[in-house]
């Protein structure tokens, strides 16, 4: 019943690292690498009706976000340092992580 770890690279796009995430019993994927000290932008698609899913807390860059039913809602962080980064549901049931790697700049 636990669900696979779901781990995917953010890919670059015009100088930003992005990446889709859906929304629906979870997050998918949970677990995103990026190049630490760079923008990454992460858009969310709320599938899921449930009121636990409404928001979505990224309490490291203090952003919450009310993510609405069938639509993509972006948020654009810099995680400065290397390391993770969690982001919840409201109700901190569902959770995911930002992994930022040393670039090696």
């Amino acid at each position: 019943m636990f669900s696979k770890t779901k781990s995917q690279k953010a890919q670059v796009k015009q100088g930003i690292q992005e990446l889709d995430i859906v929304v629906d019993g979870g997050y998918t994927p949970d677990r995103i690498k990026v190049s630490a000290g760079e923008p990454v932008k992460l858009n969310f698609f709320r599938k899921d009706p449930s009121s636990c899913l409404e928001q979505v807390l990224l309490p490291d860059f203090n952003k919450a976000l009310d993510l609405s039913l069938n639509q993509i809602t972006s948020v654009e962080i810099v995680p400065e340092k290397p390391g993770e980064y969690t982001f919840t549901c409201g109700m901190n049931m569902y959770r995911g992580v930002v992994i930022a790697e040393d670039s090696g700049r």
